[in-house]
């Protein structure tokens, strides 16, 4: 009698205990899932500015104590709501991170007046971009999200998006999917 009562005990306590859990997954993802991932940005110019690449970076080795990409407005988290926004996610010492910020400063040079473009630096990011980074960042550096002029995202990967050193095509690629709206699997 004495084990069939325990027996019973311990399985009215474990369904306790997974009943509990699952209720607070669903409320971790309901929170989650109510919250916008990042605030909208009103029309117009806006965005990270005047992008270059920080000195002595290395493109061969993770040496490069410096973020690599300088410039103003940083700190912004906020989505175009009437232009494709490229968020770019990475830190120092990585020199994956590196050479996509070269991609990312190049096409930065030619769309600036047309793409808003943020920079979250993992090691300090604002309050701001706070929600893109619990939302798109996956772990891994660097990490991309591309969104059109909607809001809907278009591209989320971590990695490089080329091999070759310098060659921004992809990243020209996924800016027309933007501009057409046609997501990536």
């Amino acid at each position: 009698m004495f084990a069939t009562s325990f027996e019973r005990d311990r399985s009215v306590i474990w369904k306790v205990v997974t009943l509990s859990g699952v209720l607070i997954a669903v409320a971790f993802a309901m929170a989650r899932g109510g919250e916008k991932a990042a605030q909208t940005a009103p029309a117009g110019p806006g965005g990270a500015k005047n992008l270059t690449l920080a000195p002595e970076l290395s493109f061969t080795d993770d040496s490069s104590s410096n973020f690599p990409i300088r410039g103003e407005n940083l700190q912004d988290g906020k989505i175009a709501s009437d232009r494709p926004t490229i968020v770019f996610m990475g830190t120092s010492h990585c020199w994956n991170t590196n050479r996509e910020a070269e991609r990312l400063v190049s096409l930065y040079a030619k769309e600036k007046d047309a793409v808003r473009f943020l920079v979250i630096d993992l090691n300090s990011a604002s309050a701001e971009q706070k929600p893109l980074v619990e939302r798109y960042y996956s772990g891994f550096i660097p990490t991309l999200a591309v969104f059109d002029a909607k809001g809907n995202v278009v591209y989320n990967r971590s990695g490089e998006t080329s091999k070759v050193k310098g060659d921004a095509s992809a990243l020209e690629e996924l800016l027309r999917r933007a501009r057409t709206s046609t997501p990536t699997k």
